[in-house]
């Protein structure tokens, strides 16, 4: 088994490779990165000194693969399963990477923001930065949920990239700033990512860490009891 995804069962950007390898049972090693623990967070650092999980080896080729969309195309182009997450039509990859790049930068990165700023020390709030963050939100629930009144999946009518920056990205987000009500179209399509087996896999492993997230108060008690 030549990969090897260094990771975090909580951290939502590793949830989106771990839905990716899922949907085709990539066979893949799991090693758990513990940042809290200097030594840990050290050799990290030595394979990939930004520090930002997920980073995907692969010693059959000799590779050290960080983020998260060039990982999921790694894996689409060297280790393809039954579901291409790209597709070989350039325009519909086009699209694929335009949804990807949406949920990643307008509802994963503020929905972060919100998360990461109640980590701060007293009186280092962001409140400002935080209100930004909710504010982008909105935005971003309601141009996806426009899309998803005419769209199954993210580019389209089959599972891809998109879906997988999707998940995680709603699954917090929905946390700490809920789209059920106000958008149903959004929620729907929720729920249609919460049916595929890859998913529920991922948030299962999750689970056992899920006291440690900051707004566990405020997750919904079927993800508690999964």
């Amino acid at each position: 088994m030549s990969l090897t995804l260094y990771q975090h069962p909580l951290a939502s950007f590793c949830h989106k490779v771990l839905i990716a390898l899922y949907e085709n049972e990539t066979p893949f090693t799991s090693s758990l990165v513990d940042l809290l623990d200097p030594a840990e967070a050290a050799r990290f650092a030595a394979l990939w000194p930004v520090g930002k999980m997920p980073v995907l080896t692969d010693s059959a080729r000799n590779v050290v693969m960080p983020e998260t969309s060039i990982i999921i195309e790694y894996l689409d182009r060297h280790y393809p399963g039954r579901q291409r997450l790209i597709p070989d039509d350039r325009d519909a990859a086009l699209k694929v990477r335009l949804w990807d790049r949406f949920f990643d930068l307008y509802v994963h990165v503020p929905m972060q923001k919100i998360v990461t700023d109640t980590l701060r020390a007293s009186g280092e709030n962001d409140h400002r930065g935080v209100s930004d963050a909710r504010a982008s939100l909105a935005v971003a629930y309601g141009m996806a949920d426009k899309h998803f009144a005419e769209n199954t999946f993210a580019a389209g009518d089959a599972f891809s990239l998109a879906d997988c920056a999707a998940t995680p990205a709603l699954f917090y987000g929905g946390i700490v700033e809920p789209f059920d009500e106000k958008y149903p179209h959004l929620a729907a399509y929720f729920e249609r990512l919460l049916e595929r087996a890859s998913v529920r896999r991922v948030l299962a492993e999750a689970q056992p860490y899920f006291h440690m997230f900051p707004y566990k108060n405020l997750m919904p008690a079927r993800f508690l009891e999964m």
